[in-house]
């Protein structure tokens, strides 16, 4: 005699199917890899979806960057800045422009100094690498910087 699942366990499962199609659909891939002086980096984020998916990959990187410019009261993200990463020896570590408001790097650790170029204007950070705890630095031009090269993002 065969024996059927019960209608509990059918219903379970079928949940289970639903949310995982449904998670595999609202996922966006991540932006490609890119390498420059051999470190590996990507970056994007301009949609929605890709945004989020890079955040959520952020953890798993030595190094997140993030680009904005403040109009009143949200920030406009900002595109097609030039990067450059400089070690503690002044040495040039990773030199790219950024496709989108997020970068994410896979920096040895240690010190650097990241200077952010976009519209005619230059920023500087530094940030200290550590192995397990990734490090942020946000780049924040103020309103009005290439207003012709921005979009909104969230506020």
């Amino acid at each position: 005699m065969k024996t059927y699942p019960s209608r509990k366990l059918l219903a379970v499962m079928l949940a289970t199917l639903a949310l995982g199609a449904g998670a595999a659909q609202a996922a966006a891939p991540l932006p490609p890899l890119q390498h420059s002086a051999g470190v590996e980096y990507l970056s994007g984020g301009i949609g929605q979806d890709e945004a989020r998916a890079i955040e959520g990959a952020a953890r798993h990187w030595p190094l997140t960057l993030e680009f904005a410019v403040k109009d009143k009261s949200r920030a406009d993200f900002a595109a097609d800045v030039k990067v450059l990463v400089r070690d503690a020896r002044g040495h040039t570590a990773l030199d790219a422009t950024a496709g989108g408001p997020l970068f994410l790097a896979r920096l040895a650790p240690g010190r650097y100094s990241v200077e952010a170029s976009f519209a005619g204007k230059t920023l500087h950070e530094k940030v200290v690498v550590k192995a397990g705890h990734p490090a942020k630095a946000v780049f924040l031009w103020p309103a009005e910087t290439g207003e012709s090269q921005v979009g909104q993002k969230h506020s």
